[in-house]
């Protein structure tokens, strides 16, 4: 199961928009995806126009199970565990629980059968991002054309540094850099693009060229529609399908699931027949 965030500490860079096409792009393509709404904003429900009645909250203070959480066949294939404006008092409740950091990746081991989940986070390193991320393997970081969007990357991936730091047994690879509003010929973007390209943590995960401005992405989620429902032939769609393309073809998925694999046979006793096998 492959486990990817959409993060960048700056807002407004269309984090909510990316991980919904993100997930319903890879269901779309037949995969069973889950998409979670770590946002206390709570714009997955509004966009999707969903009306949970248990929600991540409940899910994260342990009021609901995981089962209880989820909406299913909220598009086919795609099922979702929502968050509402209550979430904002999570950080006070759950203030004095143990390992609170932790708390999303021990509640999701109980999922079955999916094939990817999607997590969309605060625009903010809370705890809620650090569950997700925790919870997480892979990083999809967007990036609106403007210098300060970069900087929220560069302090999102310091964030992820710490994590890797504290957490050492967890893997976290940046999967993508992700453009967004972008606008050819604007001085801002090139400006902007220029920056990304010629950072040394981003620069290599940048996928060109990105999400082009399209007003029929604004128009889809005022309609609750991903932009395939709304104008499947307008460059937005375009732009999410070679994302998709992108996120399927990343190897960095398979690089954890070999490491994985390589941590259980070093924890292997000599004597086991999986030792024995490889002799």
């Amino acid at each position: 199961m492959r486990k990817l965030a959409v993060v960048n500490m700056k807002g407004g860079v269309a984090k909510t928009t990316t991980a919904i096409h993100i997930a319903a792009g890879l269901a779309d393509r037949g995969k069973r995806v889950l998409l979670i709404d770590a946002d206390p904003q709570g714009n997955v429900a509004h966009t999707l126009q969903l009306r949970p009645v248990h929600t991540f909250e409940q899910l994260m203070t342990g009021d609901a199970s995981l089962e209880q959480a989820t909406l299913r066949g909220v598009r086919p294939g795609l099922d979702v565990v929502a968050s509402t404006p209550a979430g904002f008092a999570l950080e006070r409740r759950l203030a004095n629980e143990m390992q609170r950091e932790t708390i999303l990746a021990r509640r999701m081991r109980d999922a079955r059968g999916y094939d990817v989940v999607v997590v969309d986070s605060s625009p903010a390193m809370n705890l809620m991002t650090y569950n997700a991320m925790l919870f997480s393997e892979e990083l999809v970081i967007p990036v609106a054309m403007d210098l300060m969007a970069v900087i929220g990357a560069r302090q999102t991936l310091s964030g992820v540094q710490q994590v890797r730091e504290l957490w050492p047994d967890r893997r976290l690879d940046l999967c993508a850099v992700l453009p967004v509003f972008v606008h050819s010929g604007n001085h801002a973007t090139r400006a902007t693009l220029d920056a990304l390209e010629a950072d040394p943590a981003l620069g290599p995960h940048v996928m060109q060229p990105g999400i082009r401005q399209c007003i029929d992405l604004n128009y889809a989620t005022a309609s609750h529609q991903t932009i395939w429902e709304y104008a499947p032939r307008s460059r937005g769609a375009e732009d999410y399908a070679r994302l998709i393309d992108f996120i399927e073809n990343s190897t960095t998925g398979e690089r954890n699931a070999e490491a994985a694999e390589r941590a259980v046979q070093a924890a292997t006793p000599a004597g086991s027949p999986q030792k024995q096998a490889e002799v």
